[in-house]
């Protein structure tokens, strides 16, 4: 074989004359010839097997030139023979390669027919996948036509085949076909040729799905054999980035590629490569939008999750991106160190270099827990939630990044506070402190381990060794003094003679050599060296033959220091081992072992420490998180939700208070919420845990009457809500639940009375679902909770009527017949005696179960009325006994006209408590006698008029249907207004009956409504504080009855409301007034602003329920929205929290309403702005800052500017004119309102001079300023020139260009030397569209009022008004008019802005 073929760059470079000895393709089939020669080419494979691609590679080559005009059954044919000549090649080739004899001419025809059978392969594999994704868009929009559907059949096996080409391109570079190539160098074009079909592939925008996953595996390990044994390396590293800045979805393909790379194939460089070319781009490219940061961020993501290890030597690359302006590599960064931080850099058994990355790698991730973008630091706590999982984090720093979580809670993105929760949930469930996290329960452990350690210390402290100088140290420090005295001694002069004489004591020898060795020593260290050398001396002529002393046999200094030397520190050895160290090992041993406790306390202490302060932050999350329970965001108070679930299961403290104020949600309107709270409830308490049904059912009903205990009736009535559907859901456990629940209020099994009242109150709750849980066990609930010993126990009473109240047809609403017991039934006989005995007894809970009792009655008996009447009269009956009789009490009586028909002037005494309870019971039954009348006899009315029309109709119906037919439309029309006529009947005569019959002479309610009276209009007679309020607020319900009793009463009631000494009573009568204003509109109209004025009480609690109320009233259009709206807005700035967020409700709704806050803006401007109000300037704005904020649309913005510019001139403070610059400051500013504030420059020009409102105005430039454009810039410019001029200047020295133009034009060249410039003329228009007429004639001393004229109208200030609410402005108050001012023109803008 003389020739040579080269693999081209293109593939008509074939076809052209080449090189020596290089192939050219000679002849092209045309392609009507190519099925006949692909004939021949199976012929020729079946028979030389694939060396025959030498011979038939023109035929191949034409199948690419005619690509686009074969059929498709061609090309797989093709496809397929290729395929078989490189399989052919993988299984012919080894046996060639390990032959010894192998010639230069068969490598050259092995190598000619390698290349030419995988340059046709590939080169057809990538025309098959182009055609393949242009027909799959094709086909795509019209997935329905037949077409479609052929086209698709077509092509349905490539998937298959496309698998089959990449298996035999791996089999066949598997091998080690680089001994091919002359000195094994294998061609870059070779490779290329087979690379770029792999990418080609990898284009797919399907590649990622699931069912082309064996695809993504082959072309994976092909690209791993050309990587590790052909040098394709750094060529795959660049086209991993240049692919993935293209193609999004190739993140996670590539990802698994480059960690099969460096795993299964050993090439841990291509981490290295790819992760250096993404360090490499800087941050303004990849802020660049196409420039592939995403899927960059995505791959790194993922590629940490698969070789963490290998990502840690690369990593100081990636980290310079943390201070990039891309917030999604700053998050795939943080992402990456958490995969280390999990995977890696995790445990106990990390070295010094370990432990220093994993603290830098958590520094940095702390860090940007404050990242500027909220993604960054919502996937930063997401990242600290999956470290914390997999318990990852060290112990050290738990309190750090606690901390920080609970710092995220304030965060203004919703998906960081969402994060930050899961985080929080992430400790207490994975928290190594304990399973039951209660700081108040570890507070005394911990003061009782801490005052323990200090005792250890102390103790120790006692027995430690004082610490002692070495003698050789000593001897140090001492041996020149002690060698000069030795010198002194031994060569003494007169003088010093002399002078020993006088200091040195004689000294004799002790009576052994021992003994003076130690008084030596002793002088030495008491600095007495002359002293120690003279007793040296004489010892040696004592003791001649003495150890110590030998060596003095020649007296020299040197021989006496040696022998000093020997004494002192041979006895000071002796002596420190005598006296300091422990004499046993035994006594060495304890000391160690006391110091080994110590450590262990100290251990403890710290650990209780660290419990402590994590469980205060869990608290303090808690008392966060129980917020976020109520807002708008449903994802947020989803995982509010299950943090409360997770806390409480872990016993923190205060925890059920979140569990507890979950519960309204259940009512929630949002299903999702809904759903939330009731998976939580029955996660908490309706999966119990046992071994049993009835342990199961014993552990729910304690967790159930936990939750019952203390709770409000609110809460009880949310928690009704979920057990109801739970006794009305198929479980086994519901019988069980019922027996046990029976059982514990029967007392079959001991039980405390808290219990059984749970117990009752859960019996009512499954009553709810089936009514015969209750009804059939009537007896039982008379005979334990209403028997003879009722008025030993109120609150079972009234939780015991509670539940009977669940069977009742109010509860349940039924439709048929009312369901009601006989009057003589054993449950109302009951009742009655328990309620009329406790009248004359002093129970203060006998007060509520009489209110339940009361509704029972009407609820469920028939002809209530007449029960009610008796049991008032056997109430009153007994407390007439008990004044007869003369048996007070209760010292604190006061004295009322005896009750009997003789009128005798005889005064007797009665209990103010019997009394109080008498008249509340009055006035209950008055209550709900109208409530019987309106809503039961109504509504049994309805019923029957229902069901004898139904009759009337059947009856009609046996006659003719032509007729009906033809009458059909008569007959529905005279139906309905027989309907409506009949409805109004029966109105009027329930109305009549309250009216006239309810409290005429002959019922027995109007023999109490003088008592009442005249107990509330006598307070100081009638001081009793419980009388009282039974009398005001028995007296309010009376005049619910008829709007005569409303009317003669009212003024009482209000003065009542604002005389009374007693919050409670205020509070009452608020709460009934309300009740009134809604039942008797028109009577109660009048007195609306003496019902604002209680939002002003002194009282937190009056102020609340004020606030309440009248929130209530407003909302629900009872009613109008006023100027006294200004006292609720006070109330934002309330020193209560929770009235301030009430008022703040109040708002929020009212916004809701159209125009609402911004009709009534003005005028609650005007009157908090008043000085006689005296409000300080940082409330004024705290309040405006809020209700600005409901001012969104421009056109109000616009108006409001124009009408806050106008107060400037009718305000007579400079505090009012500072109060309505910061007005102007906090509206959100735009282009219209700006242009308004330039137009009304007059009305503040000559107020600039103050601060208070040169600055606020300033404020306004710089806010427009932000967001304007050049041309609106330069005009912000301008006008912020004037303000800085005219306010250091003054308006005199200022010359207004724009007021000199329209002074020219308006024909006037007068100059003015008034305050205020005058306004610019001709440019409002009246309502009629005249031109105002001009006010130029004004003295100059002082401003005049401006004459009237006679063809206008004066002019007026117009606001808006709530009661014209299709006009957005109102006529300003007289009072508001200014009396001197400067001349000005003024109109209306009512018809411009009605357009």
């Amino acid at each position: 074989m003389s020739w040579d073929f080269l693999v081209p760059v293109c593939v008509g470079d074939l076809v052209k004359t080449g090189g020596i000895n290089q192939y050219v393709v000679r002849d092209v089939v045309p392609a009507k010839q190519l099925p006949s020669h692909l004939t021949k080419f199976k012929a020729a494979l079946r028979s030389q097997g694939p060396s025959c691609i030498l011979e038939h590679f023109d035929t191949g080559y034409s199948v690419l030139q005619h690509f686009n005009s074969l059929e498709l059954g061609l090309k797989e044919d093709t496809l397929e023979l290729l395929i078989q000549v490189v399989n052919g090649l993988a299984v012919s080739l080894p046996s060639v390669l390990n032959s010894t004899s192998f010639s230069a001419a068969e490598r050259k025809e092995n190598l000619n027919a390698v290349k030419m059978s995988v340059f046709l392969l590939c080169k057809l594999t990538e025309s098959l996948e182009s055609l393949s994704y242009r027909q799959n868009i094709i086909t795509a929009p019209g997935k329905g036509s037949k077409k479609g559907k052929g086209t698709k059949e077509g092509l349905l096996q490539w998937d298959s085949e496309r698998e089959s080409v990449l298996q035999a391109l791996v089999q066949l570079l598997q091998l080690d076909i680089r001994s091919l190539w002359s000195l094994s160098l294998v061609e870059e074009e070779f490779i290329s040729c087979v690379t770029c079909c792999c990418y080609k592939l990898l284009e797919n925008p399907t590649i990622s799905h699931v069912k082309n996953k064996p695809t993504r595996d082959n072309i994976t390990h092909l690209l791993g054999v050309l990587i590790s044994k052909y040098n394709h390396l750094l060529g795959a590293s660049v086209k991993v980035i240049q692919m993935l800045q293209h193609f999004e979805q190739l993140s996670s393909v590539f990802a698994q590629a480059v960690s099969v790379w460096s795993t299964e194939y050993g090439v841990r460089a291509v981490i290295g490569e790819v992760i250096r070319e993404i360090g490499q781009k800087s941050s303004e490219e990849l802020a660049r939008e196409g420039s592939g940061v995403k899927a960059f961020s995505s791959f790194l993501s993922e590629l940490s999750g698969l070789v963490p290890a290998l990502m840690i030597p690369n990593i100081s690359v990636l980290i310079t991106h943390l201070e990039g302006e891309s917030h999604t590599m700053r998050v795939a960064v943080c992402e990456v160190l958490g995969e280390i931080l999990v995977r890696v850099l995790c445990g106990d058994g990390l070295d010094e270099s370990g432990r220093a990355d994993r603290d830098r790698f958590f520094d940095i991730l702390q860090e940007h827990l404050h990242d500027v973008h909220s993604h960054v630091r919502a996937r930063v706590l997401q990242v600290f939630t999956r470290i914390v999982n997999s318990k990852a984090l060290p112990l050290c720093r738990y309190s750090e990044v606690m901390e920080l979580a609970v710092g995220r809670l304030m965060d203004k993105s919703i998906n960081a506070v969402k994060s930050a929760i899961q985080l929080l949930a992430a400790f207490i469930a994975h928290n190594p402190y304990s399973c039951k996290l209660s700081s108040a329960d570890l507070k005394k452990p911990l003061e009782k381990e801490t005052a323990k350690l200090r005792e250890m210390k102390e103790k120790l402290e006692g027995k430690a060794p004082v610490p002692v100088i070495k003698a050789s140290e000593l001897w140090a420090a001492m041996e020149p003094e002690l060698l000069v005295a030795v010198r002194t001694t031994l060569e003494p002069t007169s003088e010093e003679e002399d002078e020993e004489d006088g200091d040195v004591e004689e000294e004799k020898p002790e009576d052994d050599d021992r003994a003076t060795a130690v008084k030596i020593a002793q002088y030495l260290r008491v600095n007495k060296y002359r002293n120690a050398v003279k007793l040296c001396l004489k010892a040696r002529d004592c003791f001649p033959e003495s150890e110590l002393f030998a060596s003095l046999s020649a007296i020299t200094p040197e021989h006496l220091m040696d022998t000093l030397g020997l004494i002192f520190k041979g006895s000071e050895d002796a002596t420190e081992v005598s006296q300091n160290l422990p004499p046993t090992p035994q006594k060495e041993g304890d000391k160690e072992g006391e110091e080994g406790e110590l450590k262990k306390q100290e251990m403890l202490v710290q650990y209780l420490k660290d419990t402590e302060t994590f469980s205060l932050q869990v608290e303090r999350a808690i008392s966060v998180i129980n917020n976020m329970l109520y807002w708008k965001t449903t994802s947020v108070v989803q995982e509010a939700v299950q943090f409360c679930v997770t806390v409480h299961e872990f016993s923190v403290a205060n925890s059920i208070g979140g569990v507890r104020k979950m519960l309204p949600l259940v009512w929630s309107m949002d299903a999702a919420i809904k759903d939330a709270v009731v998976q939580a409830y029955k996660r908490l308490y309706l999966n119990p845990q046992g071994d049993t049904i009835r342990m199961k059912a014993q552990t729910l009903v304690d967790s159930l009457s936990e939750l019952i205990v203390d709770a409000s009736l609110g809460t009880i009535q949310c928690l009704e809500e979920i057990v109801q559907e739970f006794f009305g859901s198929d479980s086994n456990l519901q019988s069980t639940v019922i027996q046990v629940l029976w059982e514990r209020f029967t007392g079959k099994r001991e039980t405390s009375v808290i219990q059984k009242r749970a117990a009752v109150l859960l019996l009512g709750m499954a009553a709810r679902a089936e009514r015969e849980v209750v009804l059939s066990n009537l007896d039982t609930l008379c005979s334990v909770a209403l028997g003879e010993k009722v008025t030993e126990d109120f609150l079972l009473a009234r939780d015991t009527v509670i539940t009977i109240c669940s069977i009742t047809d109010h509860v349940r609403q039924s439709k048929g017949a009312p369901f009601r017991l006989p009057q003589d039934h054993q449950l109302f006989t009951s009742l009655t005696r328990a309620v009329a005995e406790g009248v004359v007894m002093e129970d203060p809970y006998w007060q509520s179960f009489m209110e339940q009792a009361v509704r029972l009655i009407y609820f469920l008996a028939e002809s209530p009325d007449q029960l009610c009447s008796r049991l008032l009269q056997r109430s009153a009956r007994l407390l007439l006994d008990q004044i007869a009789e003369g048996s007070e009490t209760n010292k604190d009586v006061c004295q009322i006209p005896d009750g009997s028909q003789d009128s005798s002037d005889q005064e007797e005494q009665v209990n103010c408590v019997c009394l109080a309870q008498l008249l509340s019971l009055c006035g209950c039954v008055a209550f709900w006698q109208v409530s019987h009348l309106e809503r039961s006899v109504s509504a049994e009315l309805r019923r029957r008029r229902g069901e004898t029309e139904e009759r009337e109709e059947k009856e009609k119906g046996s006659g003719s249907k032509a007729k009906q037919a033809a009458n059909e439309s008569a007959m529905e029309e005279e139906l309905g207004l027989i309907g409506a006529s009949a409805e109004d009947t029966e109105a009027e005569l329930i109305r009549k009956i309250c009216e006239t019959e309810l409290l005429a002479e002959e019922n027995l309610l109007s023999a109490f409504l003088p008592l009442l009276v005249k107990v509330c209009s006598s307070p100081g007679r009638y001081s009793h504080p419980q009388l009282n309020t039974a009398a005001c607020l028995a007296l309010s319900q009376y005049m619910m009855i008829s709007p005569s009793v409303c009317e003669d009463n009212i003024r009482l009631m209000f003065t009542v409301l604002e005389r009374s000494t007693l919050p409670v009573v205020r509070a009452n009568t608020i709460v009934a007034l309300g009740d009134l204003t809604v039942r008797f509109p028109n009577i109660l109209e009048p007195w609306t602003q003496n019902l604002y004025a209680r939002l002003s009480d002194e009282v937190p609690s009056v102020r609340q329920t004020a606030v309440t109320v009248l929130t209530q009233l407003v909302l629900k259009d009872v009613l109008k929205v006023k100027g006294h709206v200004s006292e609720v807005a006070v109330l934002l700035i309330d020193p209560e929290p929770h009235i301030a967020s009430l008022a703040l409700n109040f708002f929020n709704e009212l916004a809701t309403k159209d125009n609402a806050i911004y009709n009534l803006l003005p005028d609650i401007i005007s009157r908090l702005s008043d000085p006689e109000r005296g409000m300080s300037s940082e409330d004024f704005n705290t309040i405006m800052k809020q209700l600005f904020s409901y001012i969104t649309k421009e056109r109000q913005t616009e108006s409001l500017v124009e009408k806050l510019c106008q107060r400037f001139r009718t305000a007579k403070t400079e505090r009012q004119w500072c109060d309505v610059a910061t007005s102007l400051s906090l509206l959100s500013m735009c282009e219209r309102g700006f242009k308004r504030l330039q137009e009304c420059w007059e009305c503040y020009s000559d107020k600039l001079t103050e601060p208070g409102v040169y600055q606020p105005l300033l404020s306004i430039t710089a806010k427009l300023r932000r967001w304007a454009k050049l041309q609106f810039k330069a005009q912000i410019d301008d006008f912020e020139k004037r303000l800085t001029a005219v306010h250091t200047r003054g308006l005199e020295n200022v010359e207004s260009p724009e007021m000199d133009e329209n002074q020219k034009e308006g024909g006037s060249a007068e100059k003015t030397s008034t305050r205020t410039p005058l306004p610019t003329k001709g440019r409002q228009k009246s309502r009629r569209g005249q031109t105002k007429p001009s006010v130029s004639s004004h003295s100059d001393d002082s401003f005049a009022t401006p004459r009237k004229s006679r063809k206008s109208k004066k002019p007026v200030i117009t606001f808006s008004s709530d009661e014209e609410e299709d006009e957005e402005d109102a006529v300003m108050a007289e009072c508001e008019t200014p009396k001197v001012t400067t001349p000005i023109s003024r109109t209306s803008r009512r018809a411009r802005l009605r357009n």
